[in-house]
């Protein structure tokens, strides 16, 4: 564990305070930028998907949604084709969602989209600054891991 100081705590106090809206800010302002086929939200689902069959559920869990909300969402996106419900070949009692092959068509199509764009606002950016956001990223992954709810297979 690292040691406290009013330092580190005044740090932990910025990140804690400013990360997460300068991160959704960014989400929005990258997704604003061109003519997408999906909401944020249907982004985020997509790409939760795209890491392998949810329950409702835990897809609300993860996407920090309500359940009904969820299960409208999913119902939108079944009807478009772009993912399926499936029995648990585990139990089945439990209904997995899963990303369709159309889906993760248009889930690439618009991530490419918010790629190329995040690689033209990043290609003007000084080399440390370009450091200090790999490393950033690095970090911001580790915590993602720490905060995700334990999968039940």
């Amino acid at each position: 564990m690292a040691t406290s100081s009013p330092e580190r705590a005044a740090a932990i106090d910025l990140v804690a305070s400013t990360l997460l809206g300068r991160a959704a800010r960014l989400t929005r302002l990258l997704m604003r930028s061109g003519a997408y086929k999906l909401s944020r939200t249907e982004v985020g689902v997509l790409s939760t998907l795209s890491e392998g069959p949810r329950r409702i559920t835990e897809l609300a869990q993860t996407e920090a949604l309500a359940q009904p909300t969820v299960t409208q969402l999913v119902d939108k996106l079944e009807g478009r084709g772009l993912v399926a419900r499936a029995r648990s070949g585990k139990d089945a009692r439990v209904v997995m969602v899963e990303v369709t092959p159309a889906g993760t068509d248009v889930f690439e199509e618009v991530r490419s989209e918010i790629r190329a764009n995040m690689r033209e606002a990043l290609a003007d950016l000084p080399d440390a600054e370009l450091t200090e956001l790999v490393h950033a990223a690095q970090t911001l992954g580790g915590l993602i891991e720490t905060l995700l709810p334990a999968r039940d297979a």
